[in-house]
């Protein structure tokens, strides 16, 4: 059977089960390691807590799509898979996927005002409905890729911090 990706994750780290319940505690959120253990070995759920809680630990942010993606009831249908991606290509696919239905925003408004989607405005509907998908997207690989920068220490996080509530 194949490791789960908390295992594999864990591995890579050359952490051990012991090693990841002693920073649990550290951060106040107890992880036993027979539930670790448990969990690495699919014997038993893991929790969104959880997920959050190894997320944290491993230093990878991405963690959550995995398990929204993978395991959790709801968001296998609608949350989908995100793949780690450098700055610019985020921002070049998203200004692409915005030109895209900046292009298509007419087409919209009339496809859509009279409440209706008739069959002859049901592929170009479904044309612009991908390509706000694939903006979705793109922010949450963005997102993504600033929680890492923030984990790594490569953002400034209290000013990262101070500046959001604005």
């Amino acid at each position: 059977m194949k490791d789960s990706v908390y295992k594999e994750m864990r591995k890579s780290l050359g952490l051990t089960r012991a090693d990841v319940c002693e920073r649990a505690i550290l951060l106040g959120k107890p992880l036993q390691p027979e539930r670790l253990e448990r969990i690495e070995n699919n014997k038993f759920p893991i929790t969104p807590e959880e997920v959050l809680i190894l997320s944290e630990i491993y230093n990878e942010p991405t963690l959550w799509n995995c398990y929204c993606t993978r395991e959790c009831p709801i968001g296998k249908d609608y949350v989908r898979p995100i793949q780690v991606k450098d700055l610019a290509q985020i921002v070049l696919e998203m200004l692409s996927s915005l030109n895209s239905v900046k292009k298509s925003r007419e087409r919209l408004i009339e496809i859509t005002a009279d409440g209706v989607i008739s069959d002859d405005e049901l592929k170009d509907f479904i044309f612009i409905q991908n390509e706000l998908s694939h903006i979705s997207d793109t922010v949450q690989t963005l997102q993504a890729w600033v929680d890492k920068m923030l984990a790594d220490g490569k953002i400034n996080l209290q000013k990262y911090n101070e500046l959001k509530k604005d």
